[in-house]
């Protein structure tokens, strides 16, 4: 069997999806390696692999948007910026892993672009894996940030064509000099778009499915959709206080990496303290001192979600694709309320798609959230019908099997 290598970003939302399917390739054999944020070690090791943090130095470069809520294209600025300066560490960084791990294959994290970079460069079989909808060019489909809504015809392609130079641009001006200086540095040709960098790759594995996605949606034969690979770390069994609860309970959590979202969990208890649920409010990145529990509101920082959708009707979410994907692959609506990087692309997802409910950052207060919850829990249709399309995917198994034919050569019959 083989030797796989994954290289993560310090993110924990990257980490999990990306190990439900090295728990894959692991159950068939495989020897995984990764190397991840130091916090995530632990995890990587309690599922079987051999686990090393990444140079702390990457993990120290922070997204740059946790402080003051800034407006979202400010805020994907930031977080495109950041990516950019770590790049520059995880050239030597991966480029040791590899001499250390002598992998057969590698799988690398889409926001690791020196990683990329080095993988290209390379000899070994790679692929990129993908958490979150990608920035790839498809006809139909507006393009990736502010979160617009599919517009059919030529007056969409018109919006969707200046969309691309006046946005999407801007922020190719921000990630192309360094990814292109450290492929010069490689000896590769430089790349004009962030669509060619994600293309270089044989196989591109995204976490995620129709009709999540738009229906429309076609990136070609190497990228592949392959569910939304849920993994919950943590306890097995739901605590006694979990258990208890004879309300139906509705999940809200924010990011695992540091964001201006925590007015989301103060803005959720308030908006559904008298509402006839129970509230379990996780707050991964750090749980904010004056939020606290309540008569129907449980505050915890860390709770595996699993355990809390088993019991919820609904899931609050800032819009990650982790945390909202994982409600509506058990069928739970969800409401989502982004605050940047990814998030408003997720939550026009939600909305077209008819799983759930949309409500933009700078225009929460209870009374609005309150409402977008209600509504939110009329649309289990919609999310029973993204359970099914995340479920005919074929999911992590599905992904394992590509994996081992495109990069490995196995043939799974």
């Amino acid at each position: 069997m083989a030797t796989i290598l994954a290289y993560t970003s310090p993110a924990l939302g990257h980490l999990l999806p990306m190990s439900a399917l090295l728990s894959e390739l692991s159950s068939r054999g495989h020897r995984v390696n990764v190397r991840t944020l130091s916090s995530g070690v632990d995890i990587g090791r309690e599922l079987g692999f051999a686990a090393d943090a990444i140079d702390p130095r990457i993990e120290a470069i922070e997204l740059g948007d946790s402080e003051a809520a800034p407006n979202p294209r400010v805020a994907l600025k930031r977080g495109v910026a950041s990516f950019g300066r770590r790049a520059v560490h995880e050239v030597a960084d991966i480029a040791d892993a590899i001499a250390h791990d002598r992998p057969d294959a590698l799988l690398v994290d889409v926001n690791c672009w020196g990683a990329l970079s080095v993988a290209e460069a390379g000899d070994i079989p790679w692929a990129c894996f993908v958490p979150y909808t990608p920035p790839l060019r498809s006809p139909g489909v507006p393009p990736f940030g502010p979160g617009l809504r599919p517009w059919p015809g030529a007056l969409g392609r018109l919006r969707d064509a200046a969309v691309r130079v006046a946005v999407l641009r801007q922020l190719e001006r921000v990630m192309l000099p360094p990814i292109n200086g450290i492929r010069a540095d490689l000896d590769l040709r430089p790349v004009a778009s962030m669509d060619e960098l994600l293309r270089r790759g044989a196989l591109v594995l995204v976490a995620s499915g129709k009709p999540f996605q738009y229906p429309r949606t076609d990136w070609g034969d190497a990228v592949q959709l392959i569910g939304p690979c849920v993994v919950d770390p943590g306890p097995l069994v739901a605590p006694d206080w979990l258990t208890s609860i004879d309300d139906p309970i509705v999940l809200v959590t924010t990011s695992s990496e540091k964001q201006a979202d925590t007015n989301l969990i103060r803005t959720a208890l308030a908006a559904l303290r008298d509402e006839p649920v129970h509230v379990v409010a996780t707050s991964p990145a750090g749980r904010p001192d004056d939020v606290a529990s309540s008569g129907n509101a449980t505050v915890v920082q860390f709770m595996p979600h699993g355990l809390v959708l088993d019991q919820a009707v609904c899931a609050v979410t800032h819009g990650g694709m982790g945390a909202t994907q994982k409600a509506l692959a058990r069928g739970i609506p969800v409401c989502v309320v982004p605050y940047g990087r990814d998030q408003l692309e997720v939550a026009r997802r939600v909305e077209v798609a008819r799983c759930g409910t949309r409500l933009p950052a700078k225009k929460l207060s209870p009374s609005r959230l309150r409402m977008k919850v209600r509504e939110a829990m009329t649309m289990t249709r919609g999310a029973v019908r993204v359970a099914a399309g995340f479920k005919a995917t074929g999911g992590t198994a599905r992904g394992a099997d590509l994996f081992e034919q495109r990069l490995l050569g196995i043939n799974v019959g």
